[in-house]
């Protein structure tokens, strides 16, 4: 959308970083942030036992809130992740049980408690499990209390059900209950908590508006709607999508040597927008650090990855992973910090496919990718190039108690037989 005069800190800081692309109501949401605090949400559901990079702008924007004096409220789906969110699938979500759906909320709470103050006080942070009340409807009672408030007409014409339907896929009835069930959750986080405000991604513009409008017109309250643009790359690829998968938050499904490295590798064209969107650096460092020239650029390459990286790990093991990182590619050295991935030593003793062990160990999403990649000169065991990926790695592959496996010139793994 374009720039506004906002007169709250809240909105000019979410304007000047770049996270608005829609908001209902925008002078009205202004000047309820300008007077006093306001109460935010964002949703997430538990459909894996973390999040990922591509949450994790929703998570800042809920920092933003906090740091701009207002009270951030995260919803965990425990009860929305029983019908799934239709919105961007092409097919239906696999339905979770209870206990696996417990199991991811618990597993996903520690990443929001890096990047959000938790307690008692009139800013702080609280977390709230929609199953606390959506479970608890009758049916009948929902439809009689809240179903008369949507038509059918509307909700086919929002994107979540609309491209769906373009393209033949099936949506499923219980799949179109979520927007529902989410314009449910606003209200009652309204009803409980004072809440005026939910944020979200672009994709989830309708299902908000619904809440918004449910709001206003059950309960004849104010009620707002923000979302932030999806995020693409420069080049265009999917925000937080790489060749090995789901850049995860949770460091017991990602290191943070190999979080570190994902932004590292960030292209020239992103820096400035990540810095001011997934760090707390001042503005004014971000505009010199995105002017720097040539080859400088990866300068403030390295400084978005150990901000992003001491953000959700510490500054600790953002120290550890950029002194690892300068040791293997600037010096050439190892360091135990580096990702390891371990192999039976019979397993080794008998040999094991170069495209194999890549693949095992996360340098290539397949054998075939990692042949690709020995094709092309980017596949490498001790520092010198494999042009064979189907060579047998053995025991007179050990040097110094490991193999180093590089993949390009920025990812590391050191096999190590246990």
């Amino acid at each position: 959308m374009p720039e506004q005069p906002f007169q709250s800190e809240f909105l000019r800081v979410m304007q000047d970083r770049g996270y608005i692309h829609q908001i209902s109501h925008p002078e009205e949401l202004d000047e309820a942030a300008s007077k006093g605090v306001v109460t935010g949400y964002i949703g997430y559901d538990a459909t894996a036992p973390s999040l990922h990079v591509g949450n994790l702008i929703t998570i800042m924007m809920l920092r933003r809130l906090q740091q701009t004096g207002h009270k951030p409220i995260v919803i965990v789906g425990g009860g929305t992740t029983k019908v799934g969110d239709p919105s961007g699938k092409d097919e239906t979500r696999q339905l979770r049980t209870h206990d696996e759906i417990q199991a991811n909320i618990a597993s996903q709470k520690q990443a929001f408690a890096r990047f959000l103050n938790f307690g008692d006080g009139p800013t702080d942070a609280v977390m709230v499990d929609n199953d606390e009340w959506l479970s608890k409807l009758g049916y009948i009672d929902f439809l009689r209390e809240y179903g008369v408030h949507f038509t059918i007409n509307r909700m086919l014409a929002f994107d979540s059900v609309k491209l769906r339907l373009d393209r033949e896929q099936p949506l499923t009835f219980i799949e179109f209950n979520y927007m529902l069930m989410q314009a449910t959750d606003f209200l009652e986080l309204n009803r409980r908590y004072g809440c005026v405000l939910q944020m979200g991604g672009s994709d989830q513009w309708g299902n908000i508006l619904n809440g918004v409008e449910l709001i206003r017109r059950v309960d004849q309250k104010p009620a707002f709607a923000l979302t932030t643009p999806l995020l693409a790359t420069a080049s265009g690829a999917k925000m937080g999508k790489t060749a090995q998968g789901a850049v995860w938050l949770n460091a017991d499904l990602l290191s943070a040597y190999d979080y570190w490295q994902f932004w590292r590798n960030t292209e020239d064209g992103d820096v400035g927008r990540f810095l001011k969107l997934y760090t707390d650096l001042p503005l004014d460092e971000i505009a010199r650090l995105e002017a720097l020239p040539g080859a400088e650029i990866n300068d403030a390459k390295k400084v978005l990855a150990n901000e992003a990286t001491t953000l959700l790990h510490g500054a600790e093991e953002a120290a550890k992973a950029a002194a690892a990182a300068e040791a293997a590619f600037e010096r050439g050295t190892l360091s135990a910090d580096l990702p390891t991935h371990e192999v039976p030593a019979a397993e080794l003793e008998a040999g094991i496919v170069l495209a194999a062990l890549f693949e095992a160990a996360g340098l290539a999403a397949s054998r075939g990718e990692a042949r690709r990649l020995a094709q092309g000169g980017g596949l490498r065991v001790n520092d010198k190039a494999e042009s064979d990926a189907n060579r047998l790695v053995t025991e007179a592959d050990v040097v110094d108690g490991v193999v180093k496996l590089a993949a390009g010139k920025k990812k590391i793994v050191l096999v190590k037989p246990v």
